[in-house]
């Protein structure tokens, strides 16, 4: 009787397992966004129209807006995925395997850019409602579907509120931003998107260039601002049943409430300060909160990276655990497969065995 109670534990066990692991799975990533989520667009698209140029530069970490790989990439290795393919490198030839990554530095929720408006040889870079009108393009079915087993990311709005040396005019409420971004959630489910992971802007008055621009209380409270209408936004599209998409919410505010918290010695000040001449370059990065200005360390994108992976996990589909039906579904074919099995042997035993198997099945059953 307890080999065979122990048989179906491992029958229940092995049939969880599966189910429990692929909560968190999905077949790629797509993700909208500005400087924090971008892994090479703007890098690439400058180097396609000025053959040489790195933009950003040395000591910038391979295109990216940081001194390392970014969030995108800690989460879609912790979601065994290979990062998704920058959108520049899909459009000169090379094949997503795991998503495409739409995010351009400087891009706000509208059409403007502010790298654009500020480094005239960066002219043409796109906002969100350009990477939105790029990803439609390349869903060629009729109307276009996108694939509902991806995950999708949709992070943009800091540059909206802060200060350029451009001609972009930050903006002083959060209306427009969150109309956008509405706007933008509306497309993607328009378009089948199911998932959606959408984080909050991170404390905007806390960034080197808030203080040093002495815009801190003002950028703090509209971040608040921003932070609380996107939670109502997000509200809504969640539980409206006619769109059936599931949107994330990531708090990425609260996440950086405390940077000491987070082992970081120092918030204030970038690692990377280009305010000086030269600029100057700290020696430990890892303690730094702020690469540069604005932009964190890869040491908080990886702090960010795991964050959301956590999130994503808790918000999954709820699996069954070993629930009423399935417990019960399962035991009751080890049952019935044990009760054959006695039959069976009861056909061949003679009269005296089938004696002492009866008394031997009581026993069992008693105990």
């Amino acid at each position: 009787m307890k080999k065979q109670l122990v048989t179906a534990g491992f029958v229940v066990f092995s049939v969880i397992l599966p189910l429990k692991a692929s909560a968190v799975q999905f077949s790629g990533i797509y993700a909208f966004g500005d400087s924090l989520t971008d892994t090479g667009n703007v890098y690439n698209a400058v180097s396609a129209s000025a053959p040489g140029v790195q933009f950003p530069p040395p000591p910038y970490f391979q295109g990216h807006f940081s001194n390392g790989p970014v969030w995108i990439e800690e989460l879609a290795e912790k979601l065994n995925l290979a990062s998704p393919t920058p959108f520049i490198q899909v459009t000169q030839g090379s094949t997503p395997t795991d998503g495409i990554n739409f995010a351009f530095g400087g891009a706000t929720t509208t059409t403007d850019n502010t790298l654009s408006l500020t480094f005239p040889q960066l002219a043409g870079l796109p906002g969100l409602p350009q990477q939105i009108g790029a990803f439609q393009g390349l869903l060629n079915n009729n109307p276009p579907q996108a694939d509902p087993n991806a995950l999708y990311i949709l992070w943009a709005g800091a540059n909206d509120y802060l200060p350029t040396q451009g001609s972009f005019q930050p903006r002083l409420t959060p209306n427009e931003t969150l109309g956008n971004l509405s706007n933008a959630l509306q497309a993607l489910a328009s378009f089948g998107v199911k998932q959606v992971l959408v984080p909050n802007l991170p404390d905007l008055g806390i960034t080197p260039v808030a203080r040093r621009s002495g815009q801190s209380q003002r950028l703090s409270e509209l971040t608040q601002a921003h932070n609380a209408g996107l939670s109502a936004i997000i509200a809504e599209f969640d539980n409206n049943p006619a769109l059936d998409l599931d949107v994330i919410p990531l708090d990425v505010y609260s996440l950086f409430s405390n940077p000491q918290a987070s082992g970081f010695t120092n918030a204030e000040n970038p690692c990377f300060d280009r305010s000086t001449n030269p600029p100057t370059l700290c020696n430990n990065p890892e303690e730094y909160l702020f690469w540069d200005e604005q932009h964190p360390t890869t040491t908080a994108h990886k702090i960010l990276g795991d964050y959301a992976f956590q999130q994503i996990r808790q918000s999954a589909t709820p699996v069954p655990e070993p629930s009423v039906s399935l417990g019960l579904l399962t035991l009751g074919a080890v049952v019935a497969f044990a009760k054959l099995k006695r039959q069976h042997k009861k056909m061949a035993f003679t009269p005296t065995n089938q004696v002492l198997d009866a008394q031997s099945s009581r026993i069992k059953v008693e105990s």
